[in-house]
């Protein structure tokens, strides 16, 4: 079976430690005892090969429940907390469940949208007899998509055994990235660390109680974390690997946590919902640069913009068009510079602002920003103009109290031998805190 590889290293490593949840802790004899409860559940309610939609954070009950499906075939539809438009993911994804794990006794629910009619790619791999998943995109630049993938090709990596660290499990339940920590972690008979909020102080209390080695995050996060002061609050020595990923990092920032956190390695980390994780690598601790593939992937760059073909990647979207080319090929719309074998990520084409046909990053503007005294966080973005079509903008997050002329005046002196004129913010407004989105990535709009 597709799991049968993982579930024999639980019963090799009965005693150890698998998952701490709020007070308690699971060792890999408990939890098999819970994918078996969850496989009673399932096997009484759950027709296999059926479209199981789980809405949760990460715990025991829900990864039990996420095991026991896959090992039935099952096409898993996990959608976190974060998600307010949950009726229409569950249309989109065609379920024919949905799992309730609010109460004490999980409830398996017929899906109020059934419908026996299933999209082609749906059908397909139900043909196949293979467990599916199906991830939403967050959505941040448009409406969501829902990306399917055949999870044989996907759990295939995590048959190779590889080193594992105490890991908090930061990346949310339905997004790939979260989806990888997990199996990852107990794959290689790890301990996975759950939190219950995900604030920085939070964070950085499970890190020192828990003694966490591995926190995998976002450059907004830890941009949070240093302006919270939490790093000097907590003994964080235990750390030592964070990991970042989902959205562009800014040097300043990354340049600021090293500082602040110097016997840790920092790891640069990439990954799209259609693809799954790539292999990695950082040049150094305190660079944007690095390289990605590994097994199972191939990259190419054309026009600047990167390309990847994936073993691993999804059959295509139920509510969009294919976004592969006739051989297989993804445009990830990353902007990229080259130097050798190595890549730095400047951003999503769809972020870049077009200033009177000159290109302007937000990371760029916001690493220069960030450099500045009394500014806490920036978020750079487009406003329209009648002249020029788009300005460059920039919301801005103060330590102490200043003035929005003073703050201008001195914008436009720190940034004049920085910047070239047209990335220099034309507007700026100060605001309480810069947004973050439910899933920790900077709000641009």
């Amino acid at each position: 079976m597709n799991l049968d590889f993982m579930l024999e290293r639980f019963q090799s490593n009965l005693d150890m430690l698998a998952i701490i949840s709020e007070d308690s802790s699971f060792t890999y004899a408990t939890l098999l005892r819970e994918i078996s409860k969850a496989n009673a559940h399932i096997s009484d309610n759950v027709i296999p090969g059926s479209i199981v939609a789980i809405k949760a954070d990460f715990s025991v009950e829900s990864i039990s429940f996420m095991i026991g499906l896959i090992q039935r075939d099952c096409i898993l539809v996990p959608i976190s907390h974060a998600v307010t438009n949950i009726d229409e993911f569950y249309q989109i994804a065609q379920i024919d469940y949905e799992i309730d794990l609010a109460e004490n006794t999980p409830k398996i629910l017929k899906a109020k949208y059934f419908d026996e009619t299933k999209h082609n790619l749906l059908s397909k791999i139900k043909d196949t007899g293979n467990p599916g998943l199906i991830l939403f995109s967050s959505g941040s630049t448009g409406k969501s998509k829902a990306a399917l993938h055949d999870l044989v090709p996907m759990l295939e990596k995590y048959k190779l055994q590889r080193d594992s660290l105490r890991t908090i499990s930061f990346l949310l339940f339905d997004h790939i990235g979260g989806f990888n920590t997990l199996f990852h972690v107990l794959s290689n008979s790890g301990t996975i660390v759950i939190p219950q909020v995900r604030t920085p102080e939070a964070i950085c209390s499970l890190i020192e109680e828990h003694r966490v080695e591995l926190l995998p995050t976002t450059p907004s996060f830890l941009n949070l974390m240093i302006i919270s002061g939490v790093i000097q609050k907590y003994d964080l020595s235990s750390l030592k690997l964070i990991t970042y990923g989902t959205e562009a990092m800014s040097e300043s920032v990354l340049k600021r946590i090293n500082q602040a956190l110097p016997n840790v390695r920092f790891k640069q980390t990439y990954g799209l919902s259609e693809l799954g994780i790539m292999r990695s690598k950082s040049k150094s601790d305190d660079s944007l640069w690095i390289k990605v593939g590994g097994e199972g992937f191939e990259t190419k760059i054309i026009d600047d913009i990167l390309f990847i073909k994936a073993k691993s990647a999804m059959l295509g979207y139920l509510n969009a068009d294919s976004p592969f080319d006739s051989e297989g090929w993804f445009n990830t719309q990353d902007k990229v510079e080259i130097d050798g074998e190595w890549i730095k990520i400047l951003g999503r084409v769809t972020d870049i602002i077009n200033v009177g046909g000159q290109k302007v990053y937000p990371a760029e503007v916001e690493a220069v920003l960030q450099q500045m005294e009394n500014v806490a966080d920036v978020a750079v973005f487009s406003k329209t103009n009648p002249f020029m079509g788009s300005i460059v903008a920039a919301r801005v997050s103060l330590i102490e109290d200043e003035s929005l002329n003073d703050l201008k005046r001195r914008i436009r002196e720190f940034c004049k031998n920085r910047l070239e004129s047209y990335k220099i913010p034309a507007f700026v407004e100060i605001v309480d805190g810069v947004g973050i989105s439910e899933r920790f990535k900077k709000v641009r709009i």
